[in-house]
């Protein structure tokens, strides 16, 4: 029961972030980045929300990183006037690996085509 209700409160709480990060947040460094998939804890209270972005650059990881950092205190209290649950998940952003490995593999495919002719 706790597995499937925690599924649910994470869908509601990707598509909550999703409507901040786009509405509210005024923050340029995040402008570019896109949730993925949240995961939340079995007793709602920590949401750790994954995001992607366009760069390759670490540096821009890092600013994008500080920028979600700076406005999760804006996010959780919007989340928590948005959501119908007792307490707010304490908001924990993290880049999201698997794009960037995505992108790795498809690159080592288009190289092993391209040595084959």
């Amino acid at each position: 029961m706790a597995n499937y209700r925690s599924r649910r409160v994470a869908q509601e709480v990707q598509k909550e972030i999703n409507d901040i990060l786009h509405k509210k947040v005024r923050d340029p460094r995040v402008a570019g980045a896109t949730i993925t998939e949240v995961s939340v804890t079995g007793d709602l209270q920590q949401a750790t929300i994954y995001y992607s972005t366009l760069t390759d650059d670490p540096k821009d990881w890092e600013d994008v990183q500080k920028g979600f950092d700076k406005a999760s205190g804006l996010m959780r209290k919007e989340l928590g006037s948005r959501l119908n649950i007792y307490k707010t998940p304490e908001l924990f952003f993290k880049r999201d690996e698997s794009v960037a490995y995505g992108n790795r593999i498809d690159e080592l495919i288009r190289n092993m085509n391209r040595q084959d002719y």
